[in-house]
């Protein structure tokens, strides 16, 4: 990854992407380079953008998940006194402490 990051460096400060300049920037980076992989990124990257690419990595996706329920909407939910939707909801609460702590597992073994 660090390779990509020493191209987006030298793409960001206006220098030619080239074996020597990413070279450069790696040793400077305290990176042990191996050769073949700078030549490969420099071929990688010759018909490529970046700037392009940056930018349409950086838009975030448009398609996904319902909206959340406008504020209107939950005003009639809490004057009709749908029973079953405030059970629902209450149960729904009480199963977060479980999806978040299963979702979290493992993260200290990457700074551990």
């Amino acid at each position: 990854m660090e390779y990509v990051y020493a191209a987006l460096i030298l793409n960001e400060s206006g220098e030619e992407i080239n074996e020597d300049n990413v070279t450069a920037v790696l040793e400077a980076a305290g990176v042990d380079v191996t050769e073949s992989r700078v030549k490969a990124l420099i071929a990688a990257l010759e018909d490529v953008d970046i700037d392009e690419a940056v930018e349409e990595a950086a838009v975030p996706a448009t398609t996904g998940g319902a909206a959340a329920p406008a504020a209107d909407d939950e005003d009639e939910a809490d004057e009709g006194g749908d029973e079953d939707a405030d059970e629902e909801e209450a149960a729904d609460e009480g199963g977060d402490d479980e999806d978040e702590e299963a979702s979290g597992e493992g993260l200290g073994d990457l700074f551990g």
